[in-house]
């Protein structure tokens, strides 16, 4: 394991797009993605286990976004659609240590730096 970069955050509109990467240095495991609102505290969003056969999603983003991994690549996506406002926010990647999915952010032992996504109404 080692440093996780996440890319891809910016200003997009409601209604609007983004996908959002987190690279990691190292072999991955289970992956996860969070995010925090000014104010809010962090939240799960979603994760994908090793091998990428089962996703796991919050109510709150479920069929607008979708998570994805390229373990080739060493790289976990989140594509975000139809975004709202609510869904502005510092997010996070997170790795675990083991190969399952995981919506506690506890048991994500590596975390990067954030990316910032804000979505003007």
């Amino acid at each position: 394991q080692g440093q996780l970069v996440e890319s891809g955050g910016g200003l997009v509109q409601a209604g609007g797009s983004l996908r959002l990467s987190c690279a990691a240095s190292g072999r991955t495991y289970a992956m996860g993605w969070f995010r925090q609102a000014p104010g809010k505290e962090r939240e799960f969003v979603a994760a994908i286990s090793w091998r990428g056969l089962n996703t796991v999603y919050a109510d709150s983003v479920k069929g607008r976004f979708t998570v994805s991994r390229d373990n080739a690549k060493n790289t976990v996506y989140l594509q975000m659609n139809s975004l709202k406002s609510e869904d502005t926010a510092v997010y996070y990647c997170a790795a675990r240590t083991s190969g399952s999915v995981s919506s506690r952010s506890n048991e994500y032992a590596y975390w990067g730096q954030g990316t910032q996504v804000t979505v003007s109404s």
